[in-house]
């Protein structure tokens, strides 16, 4: 009796100091999550963004709004004379900033569409302190929005985000209304999943420990940012924000992607299942390959398309004449356009570009 009491003290003593542990490793991981590294804007940068509206015609436009918590979020407004009618908000990933969406930026307007390219909230030029993974980012975007309807009343608004961005985008459809289209690029399907993954990073085992042996880590991270910033990161969930929407999603995932695995996209295209049926997934082998120019379309080498449930002959044709229309360009630009018409069947108008 007296060595059994002695194995259930020693027992309880492990417990309370493997939970001690996993507790401080959630607070430290979900202060590092809240807190990351603000990349400030360089003055290339904004020569860059400049050169990028000049190669246009146009102006580039610094723009500042205040979001619903007082915290003042900056961005830069780029629309092209003439236009094709619509605009894209741009989102971009963690620890980056509105540069780093200067390239498809750069696309879209080549192709007549009105752009905006936002900083995050405690991210490049914009105010506040904390990243909550589309917690405030929800309502940063909604403001955003009814400044493109306010001032350019655009016939669509689509957004393309990428990796933090195209989560805190898929977030947003919760709350947001009116988007036209969507392109996610590499959206984790809930921050529980990502924190499973990260965390098999850190001891090289894939998100399996992370979702067993070290979940307390992630709990208690969770109830700590609740607790601590009134952040509650349970609900950053792309998966049932997309499930519940009807706006047309394109999800886009590498299949070599080790900091975001792809497995995130199948799962918020699988839990779209019977509930938004115009959500489809491409996962290209290597990034930014040859771009499906029709969700029906057979995959190209080295790449794997995923169906969507629903095709109309208004995608097929237009994905047709996309691809006899840059059959003789040089292989960076027919990317380009493909991915640019893709948008444009996702969404279901067709500018001719």
């Amino acid at each position: 009796m007296r060595l059994l009491r002695i194995r259930l003290l020693w027992t309880a003593c492990i417990a309370a100091v493997w939970f001690a542990v996993c507790a401080i490793a959630g607070i430290v991981s979900a202060e590092w999550a809240l807190h990351p590294t603000r990349s400030i804007l360089t003055q290339d940068d904004e020569e860059r963004a400049a050169s990028v509206a000049e190669s246009h015609g146009v102006t580039l436009r610094q723009v500042e709004i205040t979001a619903n918590d007082g915290v003042i979020l900056r961005a830069w407004a780029i629309r092209p004379a003439p236009g094709n009618g619509d605009a894209v908000i741009l989102l971009h990933g963690v620890a980056s900033n509105r540069a780093g969406m200067l390239g498809p930026a750069d696309m879209l307007l080549r192709h007549g569409y009105s752009v905006l390219l936002p900083d995050a909230r405690a991210q490049g030029m914009s105010g506040g302190d904390l990243a909550t993974y589309g917690f405030l980012e929800a309502g940063d975007l909604q403001r955003w929005f009814n400044w493109l309807v306010q001032r350019q009343a655009p016939r669509c608004i689509d957004a393309i985000g990428e990796s933090m961005g195209a989560a805190q985008l898929l977030n947003s459809l919760r709350t947001v209304r009116g988007f036209c289209a969507l392109a996610a690029e590499s959206s984790f399907a809930s921050f529980r999943e990502v924190s499973y993954v990260r965390i098999g990073e850190w001891f090289g085992t894939g998100p399996w420990l992370g979702r067993t042996l070290l979940r307390p880590v992630v709990e208690f991270g969770i109830f700590y940012a609740r607790w601590r910033y009134g952040v509650d990161l349970a609900q950053e969930n792309p998966s049932q924000a997309v499930a519940a929407s009807r706006v047309p999603v394109l999800l886009i995932h590498g299949l070599l992607d080790n900091n975001i695995p792809p497995h995130n996209s199948e799962t918020i295209l699988a839990a779209s299942k019977g509930n938004n049926p115009d959500v489809s997934l491409w996962e290209p082998q290597e990034p930014w390959g040859p771009i499906p120019a029709s969700s029906s379309a057979a995959s190209s080498p080295g790449s794997r398309a995923i169906k969507p449930r629903r095709s109309t002959a208004n995608s097929a044709n237009s994905a047709s004449s996309a691809n006899s229309a840059v059959s003789s360009m040089r292989p960076s630009r027919q990317h380009e356009v493909l991915f640019a018409a893709r948008l444009v069947v996702v969404a279901g108008h067709d500018d001719g570009a």
